[in-house]
């Protein structure tokens, strides 16, 4: 057994075209790294400074939105954001039946219902027409997910949140810089959940998460949760959580978020010499004008999923699968196990998630095209 693992392992680390690498992701700004690092070291303070005070400032600037709270991960922001709208317990909240477990967590944590919908097939998002056959009388909010980095179809969605007094989170995790007709995600909704979990497009080095909106009562109170339900040392409005933005992932962040334009558009590139040579055996990510995509995940499909996956790999090329399991089928969500989910079922069970990162080029992707049109 520990034999086969050793020699997975070396076959990985030769691989000539990596799925990713972080420490070439983060490679370019290592330099401006170490200064912060210094910086923040020197300060002597550690938590709540002037670092997550700025990147807050600077992020919800880039969103063109209000206000921003640095938390201390992706799925902190979601369970945050539902604490924070006074959800009275055992309501409903739609959610994608594709999505990453996390967005499913944020609602099970707070002792809420998860109502899963199918998406549609082309987009992989959340399909508006379904959500409203989902509302029920306990149905208090919706949870769109931007998955791999493509916005969801807004406007419908907000018409019928408006229509039935339904809250609106984003789920943004895979979706810095993201666009809906030129406007940024996570800024529709009553909140934007981001994650900067290192493999993100803006990604820090260990674990954080934001909150964003235009509400001055819900950034205040965020702000209060994340830090034991407290904003003045000692007294406490709110039975709040330890859930704070590092100050030092929040200085690295400041560093990256300069040149996220420029890492979502080398990713789009990328992503566009997939499309435009791919052939269509594989079934690529719909392109739309009214959605800005910025590829976090570029993902095919293949009904010969795990053959493919072999064949990239004896040629040298990693892969990812993103998401092997549907969420009902999670033993974890066990209790989902009885729906029918057919379409989430079809993705997760033919997705492939190809190269893409910042620091590949396009000789490798032009590469892997190769290879792929090969199998």
């Amino acid at each position: 057994m520990h034999q086969k693992i050793i020699t997975k392992t070396i076959t990985y680390l030769k691989l000539m075209i990596e799925y990713e690498n972080l420490a070439k992701v983060n490679k370019p700004f290592i330099n401006e790294f170490k200064k912060v690092f210094g910086n923040v070291l020197d300060s002597g303070w550690f938590i709540l400074g002037n670092e997550v005070k700025n990147f807050e400032s600077e992020f919800a600037k880039y969103n063109k939105v209000n206000y921003c709270s640095g938390v201390a991960s992706g799925l902190d922001a979601l369970i945050l954001s539902i604490l924070a709208l006074e959800i009275e317990k055992g309501s409903e909240i739609i959610v994608p039946s594709n999505t990453y477990i996390a967005t499913i967590l944020a609602i099970i944590q707070n002792g809420l219902i998860p109502v899963l919908v199918e998406p549609d097939i082309n987009t992989y998002n959340i399909d508006p027409l379904k959500i409203e056959k989902a509302i029920a009388k306990k149905t208090k909010a919706v949870i769109v997910v931007h998955l791999y980095g493509k916005p969801c179809d807004m406007e419908p969605i907000l018409e019928i949140c408006k229509n039935y007094k339904l809250f609106l989170i984003e789920d943004c995790a895979q979706a810095h810089g993201a666009e809906y007709k030129g406007k940024k995600v996570g800024s529709f909704g009553d909140f934007g959940a981001f994650s900067f979990y290192p493999t993100k497009n803006l990604g820090c080095l260990g674990d954080g998460g934001a909150l964003l909106t235009n509400s001055e009562e819900l950034n205040n109170k965020i702000q209060m949760l994340r830090n034991y339900g407290s904003n003045k040392k000692y007294y406490n409005k709110y039975i709040g959580v330890n859930s704070r933005l590092d100050e030092m992932q929040a200085a690295f962040l400041r560093v990256k978020l300069n040149y996220l334009d420029e890492i979502n558009k080398h990713k789009r590139k990328l992503a566009s010499i997939y499309n435009n040579k791919l052939k269509d055996a594989f079934i690529k990510p719909e392109v739309n004008s009214d959605f800005f995509d910025v590829y976090h995940i570029f993902n095919i499909r293949s009904k010969s999923r795990y053959e493919l996956k072999r064949f990239l790999l004896d040629n040298e090329i990693g892969t990812d699968i993103h998401y092997p399991v549907p969420p009902h089928k999670q033993e974890a969500l066990s209790f989902l196990s009885h729906l029918n989910m057919p379409l989430s079922e079809e993705i997760h069970d033919t997705t492939l998630s190809l190269p893409i990162s910042y620091y590949h080029n396009e000789n490798e992707i032009n590469m892997v095209v190769e290879v792929l049109n090969k199998f």
